[in-house]
């Protein structure tokens, strides 16, 4: 008996040393403490962690990308109504308002129950544990992923791919799935995958493995597309925020030439630049 006990006790401390090193189970966070989450993994624990404050930008702040925005809240009403909605994929050049809209949307139809969740590509392997959580749940989620792209075998292309339309179990009617991305495949694509006689690395099928990196982005059922703006659009987007940003309205127009050498120095006319060029200028009238 004796031995049995020895056993016992030195099986339970193995247990123990084995539950410090596996992972926790992730646990729900409080509801009422945000309306934003991000999902983090630290050591051996993930959970969601409230984002207490959440960028306030406005759908009215974004300039010049109105059919974008009609699109995107259209679908956004249908899927807090309850209706059919579909996950959305926001694509194009950088700077131009893709992830700015999607915190847009938030900030509009949060009082409507709306939240979102920010997962990182390298967590989106943790996306069926994610849901788990969000299963049942009064409030509609939207998990969203910025700048989303992947390399060849990353672990993350497979786990989204499946959560998105290919798993046996059906994501519940309560999550949607917002991303955004400088690639619309979401993959790298070599000239040799368009060379139906070149079997790159002995691949048989080229054309196969061009449909399957096509597959991911098909996943997603509403595709919305981002391009640079021209100067006029890049200066009305100037003359929002420098507005916005407490400079006087005589003021604005002189403005011009230094908003134009400024997006000339950094190589892009987007929104972003626009925004950081007003934050530059109206810190000179500050005092």
């Amino acid at each position: 008996m004796t031995d049995l006990n020895q056993f016992l006790a030195r099986a339970e401390r193995v247990l123990e040393r084995l539950e410090a090193i596996l992972p926790a189970a992730p646990t729900p966070p409080d509801w009422n403490a945000a309306i934003a989450f991000r999902w983090r993994r630290r050591r051996n624990a993930a959970g969601l962690v409230a984002v207490t404050h959440p960028h306030q930008i406005r759908l009215d702040d974004l300039q010049d990308i109105d059919d974008k925005k009609e699109r995107i809240v259209a679908n956004t009403r249908q899927f807090l109504a309850g209706k059919r909605a579909n996950n959305v994929l926001l694509t194009g050049a950088r700077g131009t308002g893709k992830s700015s809209l999607v915190k847009a949307v938030l900030n509009e139809f949060a009082a409507d129950g709306l939240r979102v969740i920010e997962v990182d590509k390298d967590d989106l392997v943790d996306l069926p544990d994610i849901v788990e959580l969000l299963e049942g749940r009064p409030e509609r989620f939207i998990l969203f992923t910025d700048d989303l792209s992947f390399e060849d075998g990353e672990p993350a292309y497979k786990a989204l791919k499946s959560i998105l339309d290919g798993s046996l179990a059906a994501v519940p009617d309560n999550v949607l799935i917002y991303a955004t991305s400088n690639r619309r495949h979401l993959m790298p694509e070599y000239f040799a995958e368009n060379a139906a006689t070149v079997h790159k690395d002995g691949e048989v099928h080229p054309a196969e493995a061009v449909e399957e990196k096509i597959s991911l982005s098909e996943r997603f059922g509403l595709w919305i597309s981002f391009y640079p703006f021209s100067q006029d659009e890049y200066l009305a987007v100037v003359k929002h925020w420098l507005g916005e940003f407490g400079v006087p309205p005589e003021a604005i127009p002189a403005a011009r030439g230094d908003a134009l050498q400024w997006a000339l120095l950094r190589g892009s006319r987007s929104g972003r630049v626009a925004w950081q060029f007003a934050r530059d200028y109206a810190g000179r009238f500050e005092a």
